[in-house]
């Protein structure tokens, strides 16, 4: 198996990207209920700039969105300078910064699901639940988010999904450290840079197609597992 032909670099950048990818969708996913559920529930006129702000990730070139952060979080940044001179942190060319690249880039793809599964739901169950005396917070947790369970996996899996392929943004922020920040795309980058290094990234392209494969199955078996199932 093609596995067996990953180096000792290929499992460090293996094992970092699923750590990050675990981490990003995982840390950005309370944010994205929270959002997807604001969306769903208000109706306003400033709405449609918070809608831009979010899917903006979406179509600016990911080293864009790098630059950006890089600016923000370097130890001179509006962000950054802060946590370097309160808390002794720098997040720039740390395997941290590669989460954030990757949350900011998957972001869209979590909230996304999750609204539009708060919107498809049964609102008058919600209705009726406030009616027996159940408050705000109980009626969430215990009535819409059961209600959007399936949209909130599905946002989780692909903000998983999108973080195992994010190149651009990580270069830029993260750098491309070995056994620091290198994920699976940057050493394939590596790879491609170096002498008769195609063939030696051909084992990092199939792990990478595996895993995203992985996600994406595992997102179908969750929609066909739940289809026409209630809470």
């Amino acid at each position: 198996m093609f596995l067996a032909f990953l180096s000792a670099d290929d499992w460090q950048a293996v094992s970092i990207s699923i750590k990050v990818s675990l981490c990003a969708a995982s840390v950005c996913l309370p944010a994205a209920i929270a959002l997807g559920w604001f969306l769903a529930r208000t109706q306003w006129r400033g709405r449609w700039v918070v809608e831009t702000v979010i899917s903006l990730p979406l179509v600016l070139p990911p080293v864009v969105t790098g630059f950006v952060l890089l600016v923000l979080f370097s130890p001179t940044g509006w962000i950054g300078f802060p946590l370097h001179t309160w808390f002794g942190w720098d997040i720039v060319l740390t395997w941290q910064a590669a989460v954030l690249a990757s949350m900011v880039v998957s972001f869209p793809l979590a909230v996304r699901p999750i609204q539009l599964a708060f919107q498809s739901s049964d609102r008058q169950l919600e209705t009726t639940a406030q009616t027996l005396g159940a408050g705000p917070w109980a009626t969430f947790f215990h009535i819409a988010l059961p209600l959007a369970k399936r949209g909130v996996a599905a946002g989780w899996l692909l903000s998983f999904a999108r973080s195992l392929g994010e190149f651009g943004a990580t270069i830029m922020v993260a750098g491309n450290i070995l056994g620091e920040t290198r994920t699976i795309p940057l050493g394939v980058f590596s790879y491609v840079n170096s002498p008769d290094g195609i063939y030696q990234a051909w084992p990092l392209v199939l792990v990478s197609v595996l895993l995203s494969c992985m996600a994406l199955c595992l997102g179908q078996w969750i929609e066909r597992r739940y289809d026409g199932r209630t809470v």
